[in-house]
């Protein structure tokens, strides 16, 4: 990272926001992962108690991804290298990131259940059998396309499809949830009131895990230090070297990358909260029963009841759109982790860059592979799906601290937050260690 590249941080608004994009990947990724399936199952299966929640999932681990964001762009290292810096044990590699490999997997297996829910979408557009050879198909062109795109494609095109995709169907959920009211399941004042007040549910299990993925997951947490690099915010702040200039570059840049995580936050937490609604009010209110196989079926049901027989084409043409742009980021941001994996663990090294985004290339179309094989020896999405929720959820606290052990002992002291923002981000490191402790202990 010379000096040939650095230039000055916007300063208006408007200017701001032609730079932000990092923050609109993740959300991509996010309503995904989290909201569409499981958001939506936690509102099916408790009501309205846990809104209160979800929005808290949403908001708290903001804090933490600034500070993951604001370590990349100071010092211009991707997100394993940083975990990898962390002190403690080492067995060739730092004790968070032998932790990390095994949320990868966890992942993986997560990436694997959306894989097989756009084979159901397929099923109920053409009508054909899940258990059938079609569906069989419908996954492997579904899994061939992705790593076609992300063959030929860089950063740009990734940004680009990913906002595409969140702007669709934030407006088709957010459209359904207000025609909503015109039906027998409308929502009433008082559903939303009892919603944000405290309170659980008999059975909690579920929420901890959803609390793994909704709002920005451990997934997520370790992305967007990666997209932030890709997008040039490090590049353009230059090398460390603590000068007053250098100092001045780095603050403005990380206020454009608050910025971008603040936008996209508003962003996934409008639409969570969304889909966490259409499973409360439909879904929890006929006391439908959704299981592996019936999931994108009983999940359309959300928008039939709102807009009739076009409800169940708007839900999946945008169902698909936004499970497609999930597995697309994601898959994107494995490949790229995958190849930084590689070099911490001395299995390869890269002599130029263009040697790791070949490797990066590569990578995606043998991750598409890696998820048809393992959603079609299962055919559990579902379950798929939670196991990638309780693995992030296990590793959030981790990552919690190494954004506080940047904050305090690493980060250029110039650059570092107020009081009130500190206090938040301990408030949010406090938060993921209890739900990894509850995710631990419950499972023993």
């Amino acid at each position: 990272m010379g000096t040939s590249a650095v230039q000055e941080a916007p300063k208006s608004l408007a200017a701001i926001l032609r730079q932000i994009g990092p923050g609109l990947i993740i959300s991509a990724n996010v309503v995904g992962s989290g909201e569409l399936i499981a958001t939506t199952l936690l509102g099916a299966e408790v009501g309205f108690i846990l809104l209160w929640f979800i929005v808290f999932s949403c908001f708290i681990k903001v804090f933490i991804q600034v500070e993951l964001g604001r370590y990349a762009i100071s010092e211009g290292v991707s997100t394993l290298d940083a975990l990898n810096a962390l002190p403690g044990p080492r067995l060739i590699v730092s004790w968070c990131v032998i932790l990390w490999t095994a949320m990868y997997v966890g992942t993986l297996f997560q990436l694997s259940g959306m894989l097989g829910t756009v084979g159901q979408v397929f099923d109920l557009l053409f009508r054909t059998d899940p258990a059938a050879w079609t569906h069989t198909l419908w996954v492997i062109l579904t899994a061939g396309a992705i790593g076609l795109l992300l063959f030929v494609g860089r950063y740009k095109l990734i940004e680009r499809f990913s906002i595409a995709m969140v702007v669709f169907f934030s407006f088709t959920t957010l459209a359904a949830v207000f025609a909503l009211q015109a039906t027998k399941w409308s929502i009433s004042a008082e559903q939303i009131r009892s919603g944000l007040v405290f309170g659980l549910p008999a059975d909690t299990a579920i929420a901890f895990v959803v609390f793994g993925i909704t709002g920005v997951g451990a997934s997520e947490l370790i992305y967007y230090p990666i997209w932030c690099l890709e997008k040039g915010y490090a590049r353009y702040v230059g090398r460390r070297d603590d000068s007053p200039e250098w100092v001045e570059r780095a603050r403005s840049w990380i206020r454009v990358m608050n910025v971008d995580a603040w936008v996209s936050m508003v962003i996934y937490t409008i639409t969570t909260i969304a889909f966490y609604i259409l499973g409360a009010a439909v879904l929890h209110g006929s006391g439908a029963d959704v299981t592996d196989s019936n999931l994108m079926a009983q999940l359309s049901t959300m928008y039939t009841e709102t807009f009739g027989t076009l409800g169940f084409w708007i839900f999946l043409s945008g169902a698909f759109m936004v499970l497609f742009s999930t597995m697309f980021v994601a898959t994107g941001a494995n490949a790229r982790l995958f190849a930084d994996a590689s070099r911490l663990y001395r299995v390869l090294r890269f002599r130029t860059d263009e040697h790791r985004q070949s490797l990066v290339k590569f990578t995606c179309i043998g991750i598409v592979v890696f998820l048809s094989i393992v959603y079609l020896g299962t055919g559990q999405p579902v379950t798929l799906v939670l196991i990638g929720g309780f693995a992030q959820a296990l590793m959030l606290p981790f990552l919690g601290f190494a954004a506080l052990y940047f904050r305090y002992r690493v980060v250029h002291p110039q650059l570092r937050p107020g009081r009130s923002w500190s206090v938040l981000a301990i408030i949010s490191f406090l938060s993921l260690v209890v739900i990894g402790a509850y995710q631990f202990l419950d499972r023993l």
